[in-house]
């Protein structure tokens, strides 16, 4: 055996030994210890189907074995219900096929033993095991298997196996990729064929080649290049042609131009026996340029593969709470207002409220932070996160279609759909160029028909090639893909690339107060009553229209016995007006309360009245966040505000405590928006708030920032979302915007200084056709991995 565990190891999962393990299985004819009946269960399994020589060969150890493995089975039918069917099974009849994710593979052992076990399965039709991706593609014989035994099967030799659904990006991904790859292994073994012709040929490794002989050779080059330039590259005429049709210059005009050009004038030598040939140029021209599309399109890949495999984070099934019975349904079929149970170690499976207990929550696969959140009744919970600790029911808020990882993934779609200003300069300044590359390359022909008419075509063909703008073209998107991809890993999801061009630019920041700067967790600290009526029935009828909120106040208020309320009317950064039993009442700031408060009540927040007579005054305190100071001294040296709806005096003792340089109280949002106005006419402004009432002022910001929690009227108006609540990660969008910049100026002086220097070389004659293929792919390639190291955490 390549692996032998100690005598104190599990044989199979190689975990510790409890100090009284009764569990055992007979591996190779010989008793092993094992830690639980998971391992031994999975161990018995894989020797009882003859399948001993995974332990041979492997060289790590498995995953530790389900200890649940009875319940997990059973589970497993909810797999062969008809619309999971159509969601991740691709039915040919006689035949269905699904791509699977497997948690526990290792090694190659594993994927042998996957295969292996699979195999032995009568109706199983193939498997392929990928094991770097963690995936299997399996198809079966619907007629004489279920899909819910395929994954029992995989389960009992101790793997985790899920269908996986890739989102629009990973199936176009999937598809063009093996597109790309069948061209590019065309292109690249016809490319040895013609090249091994080749260098026969020019260096006389056949000896006295007969002219009938040679002729054949060259037909024989014609042939092998044929497929190269028809198959392998028709991408780039199919480009060059809807560009032109929409009149319309892109790099692949010039690109064709000169596969066709050599293709064809080789071709012509070829039939009349008079004149150069360079087939072995096409196809390396052709290859070259593929391999380095096929190496941008994985740096995209790379970039973009953190939220777009966002959503095989999300349970297929949930078991949803009817009253003392328990029911297992499709995640997807989840309704608002149902309750859910969670068991510790389960994947929330939607997005809900906390309904009954309290637990540690890992939502790292939403904000990049691996420390739990600690949430109890009335927290938010998100479908993809996993509840560590205790059970918890939480009542649906969203559907799936709905919930916030989905609402990411579109968002992520829109902010790359979007291109920033040097982005368009880009695309304007390839265009320009291969207008201009296409006089010049037409002048050189020109020209030099008069100085050496033999060489002419071969010029142009080599400035063609030389010049082509793919690294020019690269330069600004694969850069920007990157820089995003790396601020999704901290948790900060980009709404628009050009958020990356004007943070820069910023030279002033505005906070809100209550829910960014501080936990927005309120309770009760005062209540004064203004008139005649009890503290219950303040507290009640206050409760009552709070109920109808989302303001984080509103949650500070908690009598047990609400009351029905009716004409409801919610005034951002005003309050609430409704009517209980009859009286219509007001609730929120002095102002909107219709009172001029003074310093009667200086500590107070929330005013009720009546008929414009004030009957409460109620003061709710908020904590500071903890990471809010070494968020505000990140921010510096920018001069900071902080923008407050809330009384003078919390305003100012949050920006004392802080080191806030201004601060502005009672704050409407009218207001808001004209200060962040007035300053934006001196400089661009950034703005961070959360609540409804920021959703003007963040419209109206340069750029703006809501936190994870804020209402969706909010995120909505922003440009960057801070999934979950690590303030400090803000100072990470400048450093990963000054980073972008400059591997994009980088990028853009690589591609423009290789073209100015490579124009003239060509230009006189002295870049051969297939110098110049090198040159022009080289230079691609290196843009592509520069721009790849805008993932690391450090450049």
């Amino acid at each position: 055996m390549n692996l032998q565990p100690s005598s104190q190891q599990c044989f199979h999962c190689g975990l510790p030994l409890p100090a009284d393990t009764t569990y055992s299985a007979t591996v190779c004819g010989e008793s092993r210890a094992m830690c639980c009946p998971g391992c031994a269960a999975v161990a018995e399994a894989i020797c009882s189907s003859g399948l001993d020589d995974y332990y041979r060969f492997r060289s790590d150890f498995a995953a530790q074995g389900d200890t649940q493995l009875a319940g997990t089975l059973d589970k497993l039918s909810v797999f062969d219900h008809a619309d999971i069917q159509d969601e991740f099974v691709v039915d040919s009849g006689n035949k269905q096929t699904i791509q699977l994710s497997i948690d526990g593979i290792s090694c190659a052992a594993c994927g042998w033993l996957i295969e292996k076990q699979l195999a032995k399965i009568e109706g199983i039709l193939q498997v392929a095991v990928n094991v770097s991706a963690r995936r299997a593609t399996i198809s079966w014989d619907p007629q004489r298997l279920k899909l819910s035994q395929i994954l029992a099967s995989i389960e009992q030799i101790g793997y985790h196996a899920l269908p996986f659904e890739p989102d629009q990006h990973e199936r176009l991904y999937q598809h063009s990729s093996k597109t790309l790859l069948k061209k590019l292994g065309l292109a690249g073994l016809m490319t040895m064929q013609v090249m091994m012709l080749a260098i026969g040929l020019y260096f006389g490794l056949f000896g006295d080649i007969e002219p009938d002989v040679k002729q054949y050779f060259h037909w024989l080059s014609l042939l092998l290049t044929t497929p190269v330039v028809v198959y392998a590259g028709s991408g780039f005429f199919v480009s060059a042609w809807n560009a032109l049709k929409a009149r319309f210059l892109n790099m692949d005009v010039s690109v064709s131009l000169a596969i066709l050009g050599t293709y064809l004038a080789s071709g012509w030598a070829t039939v009349t026996g008079d004149g150069d040939i360079y087939f072995e140029s096409v196809c390396m021209f052709v290859f070259l340029l593929l391999v380095s599309r096929y190496l941008e399109q994985r740096s995209r890949y790379r970039s973009a593969q953190a939220s777009a495999n966002m959503l095989k984070h999300i349970p297929v099934s949930a078991t949803i709470v009817e009253g003392s019975e328990q029911r297992l349904v499709l995640a997807k079929h989840l309704t608002i207002g149902q309750q859910v149970l969670v068991k510790a170690g389960e994947t929330v499976p939607i997005d809900g409220i906390i309904h009954t207990g309290h637990s540690d929550i890992d939502e790292s696969m939403l904000s990049g932070e691996f420390e739990p959140v600690s949430k109890s009744q009335g927290d938010p919970v998100f479908g993809g996160t996993v509840n560590q600790q205790s059970p918890l029911i939480i009542t649906v808020s969203k559907t799936l279609k709905n919930a916030l990882v989905n609402q990411i993934i579109r968002m992520q779609e829109l902010a790359m759909a979007q291109k920033p200003a040097i982005a368009h300069f880009a695309d304007r300044t390839s265009r320009h160029f291969i207008a201009l590359v296409l006089i010049i390359a037409a002048a050189s022909y020109i020209a030099w028909q008069w100085i050496d008419p033999q060489q002419a075509f071969w010029i142009l063909i080599a400035v063609l090639v030389a010049t082509c703008p793919c690294a020019l073209s690269l330069a600004t998107p694969t850069a920007l893909t990157c820089a995003v991809a790396r601020l999704n890993r901290h948790g900060l999801l980009i709404k628009r690339a050009d958020v990356l061009e004007q943070v820069l630019d910023v030279k002033e920041v505005v906070l809100d107060k209550t829910g960014t700067l501080t936990k927005g967790h309120f309770s009760l600290s005062h209540t004064w009553q203004c008139a005649d009526i009890p503290k219950d029935r303040l507290l009640q009828i206050a409760t009552s229209l709070e109920q109808v909120s989302e303001h984080p106040l509103s949650k500070g208020f908690n009598h047990p016995v609400p009351l029905p309320v009716s004409s409801v009317t919610v005034v951002p950064g005003g309050g609430i007006e409704g009517t209980v039993d009859g009286i219509t009442y007001r609730i929120g700031n002095c102002t909107f309360a219709g009172q001029d408060c003074g310093n009667d009540y200086v500590m107070a927040n929330v005013f009720l009245s009546a008929n414009g007579v004030l009957l409460g005054a109620f003061s709710l305190t908020d904590e500071i966040r903890d990471n809010a100071q070494a968020f505000v001294d990140s921010l510096a040296p920018l001069p900071t505000t902080l923008l407050s709806g809330d009384r003078e005096a919390q305003a100012i003792r949050v920006a004392k405590t802080l080191g806030i340089d201004t601060v502005l109280w009672q704050q409407s949002p009218d207001q808001k928006v004209s200060y962040v106005t007035q300053q934006q006419r001196k400089h661009p402004v950034m703005m961070m708030g959360d609540g409804i009432n920021d959703a003007p002022v963040l419209a109206a910001a340069s750029v703006s920032i809501a936190m994870g929690n804020a209402a969706d009227m909010a995120k909505r108006s922003a440009d960057v979302v801070l999934l979950g609540d690590n303030l400090p990660v803000i100072a990470d969008l400048f450093s990963t915007a000054r980073d972008s910049r400059r591997i994009i100026k980088q990028n853009m002086a690589w591609a423009l200084g290789y073209n100015v220097v490579i124009l003239p070389l060509a230009v006189c004659g002295l870049l051969t056709p297939w110098l110049a293929v090198i040159g022009m792919s080289l230079s691609s390639i290196l843009v592509v991995s520069n721009s790849t190291r805008l993932l690391k955490e450090r450049i």
